[in-house]
C-alpha cells in the first residue's frame, strides 16, 4: 500500500511542478515552467474594476509569456468593468468570464484563435464584441444570455455558428453571417427577441433545430437555395414573420418548424418537399391559404392545427397520409382541393372542429364517390369534381399549364417585357404566372 501511495505522489510531482499558481501585480497565473508560458487563472478575492493583462510576467527572475486565459478565470467577477487582453494570448478557455455583469465591452486581439464554451455566458452588461479573423474555433453558448449585446462582428474565419452561440441575446437587432459559414447549429439564435433581420449567405447548407426559435421581432428571412436541411422548430415562435420562401433544395419540413408564427400570411413550399412534419404550421393564425405540392406524400399530425384564418387548402396528387388533427380548429375553412385520385389514409379527426359540414371538397371526377364513402371526407357539405379553373398545386405560384389560345391575352416574360405569344417556360399572362412546356 505504501509503495502504491509513493508511486502516486511521484507521478503527480511533474504536474505540480509544471503549473504553479502565483499572484503577480494583482493577477493570478498558472506558470508552466517547461515552456515558459503563463495562464491567467482565478483570484480567490475576485477581480474588480479595470484589469490589464500584460503580455509577459517575470517570476523569480524567469520571464513567462502570457498565452491563455484559463477556465473560470474571471468567473462571477460581477464588479469587473473592463479587461485588456494582450496580443500574446491565443486561447480564451471555457467559462472564463461567466457572470461578469459589469463588463460592457471587450476587445479580443487578433492573436486569439480559440474561444471556449460559454466564455461570456450571462455577461448581461456586455453591449458589443468584435471577434477577429484569427479566431477559427468558438465553443457552445459563448454569448448565451448576453441580454444587452446589440452589436457583434462574426469573422469569415468561422465555418459554423455553433450550439446556443447567441441564445437569449434579446438585445441583438441584426446579424450579418459571413460567407464562410456553412452550418447554423441548433438554438444558435434562439430567443433573440430583438432580432429584426438576418442575412443567411448561400454558403449555409444546414439550419439546426430551434436555430431562430422565439425570434419574435423577425419580420422576414430569405433561405438560400444552398440550404438542404431545416431542423425541427427552427422558426417556432417567430410571431412577426409575415412571409417565407423555402428553397427547392429542402426535402422535408420538420416538426414544429413554423409553430405559432402567428403573422405568417404566405408560405411557398417547393416541389422538392416530400413530407410536412407534425405541428409544422400549427398556430399560424394569419395564414389564409396553403398549397401543398404534388411531391408531398405525408402531412403530420396537427401540422395546420389552429390556423384560424385558413380558408383554402390545395393538396397535391401525391398525398398518401394525413395525420391526426392535421387541419383541426381551422374554423374558416371553406374549400379544400385534393388532387389525389386515391383517397389518402386520413385520421378520422383530421378536420376536427373545422366545421367541414359547411365546406366544399374538390376532388378528381373519377374519385368523387370514393371520397363520399370515406371518413372523414364524407362529412364535407359538398364533394364536387375538380375543374380546369380550380387551383393546381405548384410551388412557384404558377396556377396551370398554358394550353389554350387567347388572342386577347396580355403576355409578359419574367423581366417585364411584353410578348406577342407565350414563350417556353414561365410567362405572366393576364397578371398570372403560367408555364408553357
Amino acid at each position: 500500500m505504501k509503495k502504491q501511495l509513493l508511486l502516486f505522489v511521484m507521478m503527480m510531482l511533474p504536474i505540480v511542478a509544471s503549473a504553479d499558481a502565483v499572484e503577480i501585480d494583482g493577477i493570478c497565473y498558472n506558470l508552466i515552467s517547461k515552456i515558459k508560458t503563463a495562464e491567467v487563472t482565478s483570484n480567490p478575492n475576485k477581480y474588480t474594476g479595470d484589469v490589464v493583462i500584460p503580455e509577459s510576467v517575470t517570476y523569480e527572475n524567469v520571464n513567462y509569456s502570457v498565452t491563455s486565459i484559463g477556465e473560470r478565470a474571471f468567473y462571477s467577477c460581477s464588479a469587473l468593468t473592463s479587461v485588456t487582453i494582450p496580443n500574446s494570448v491565443t486561447i480564451i478557455s471555457s467559462y472564463a468570464f461567466i457572470g461578469c455583469y459589469g463588463l460592457t465591452t471587450i476587445t479580443i486581439p487578433n492573436s486569439v484563435t480559440s474561444i471556449g464554451d460559454e466564455t461570456f455566458f450571462n455577461c448581461s452588461g456586455l453591449t458589443s464584441v468584435t471577434i477577429p479573423n484569427s479566431v477559427t474555433s468558438i465553443g457552445n453558448g459563448v454569448f448565451k444570455c448576453c441580454s444587452a449585446l446589440n452589436t457583434i462582428t462574426i469573422p469569415n474565419s468561422l465555418t459554423s455558428i455553433v450550439y446556443e452561440t447567441f441564445f437569449e441575446c434579446s438585445g441583438l437587432t441584426s446579424v450579418t453571417i459571413p460567407n464562410s459559414v456553412t452550418i447554423i447549429e441548433p438554438l444558435a439564435f434562439s430567443g433573440c427577441s430583438g432580432l429584426t433581420s438576418i442575412n443567411i449567405p448561400n454558403s449555409v447548407t444546414s439550419i439546426g433545430s430551434g436555430a431562430f426559435g422565439g425570434c419574435s421581432s423577425l419580420t422576414s428571412i430569405t433561405i438560400p437555395s444552398s440550404v438542404t436541411s431545416i431542423g425541427w422548430y427552427a422558426f417556432s415562435g417567430c410571431s412577426s414573420l409575415t412571409s417565407i420562401t423555402i428553397p427547392n433544395s429542402v426535402t422535408s419540413i420538420g416538426l414544429e418548424t413554423f409553430l405559432n408564427c402567428s403573422a405568417l400570411t404566405s408560405i411557398t413550399i417547393p416541389s422538392s418537399v416530400t413530407s410536412i412534419g407534425g405541428y409544422a404550421f400549427s398556430g399560424c393564425s394569419s395564414l389564409t391559404s396553403i398549397t401543398i405540392p404534388n411531391s408531398v406524400t405525408s402531412i403530420g399530425g396537427r401540422a395546420f392545427q389552429g390556423c384560424l384564418g385558413l380558408t383554402s387548402v390545395n393538396i397535391g396528387s401525391g398525398i398518401k397520409d394525413i395525420g391526426s388533427e392535421t387541419f383541426a380548429s381551422c374554423p374558416e375553412l371553406t374549400n379544400i382541393y385534393c388532387h389525389a385520385i386515391n383517397v389518402p389514409n386520413t385520421y378520422a379527426d383530421a378536420f376536427k372542429d373545422s366545421y367541414i359540414e359547411y365546406a366544399t371538397l374538390h376532388v378528381p371526377a373519377e374519385s368523387v364517390n370514393a371520397y363520399k364513402a370515406a371518413d372523414p371526407w364524407k362529412n364535407f357539405k359538398e364533394i364536387v369534381a375538380l375543374t380546369d379553373s380550380d387551383p393546381k398545386p405548384d410551388e412557384t405560384g404558377i396556377n396551370v399549364v398554358w394550353k389554350t389560345e387567347d388572342n386577347k391575352a396580355v403576355i409578359y416574360d419574367l423581366n417585364g417585357v411584353r410578348q406577342s405569344k407565350p414563350q417556353k417556360g414561365i410567362n405572366i399572362i393576364n397578371g398570372k404566372k403560367y408555364l408553357l412546356k
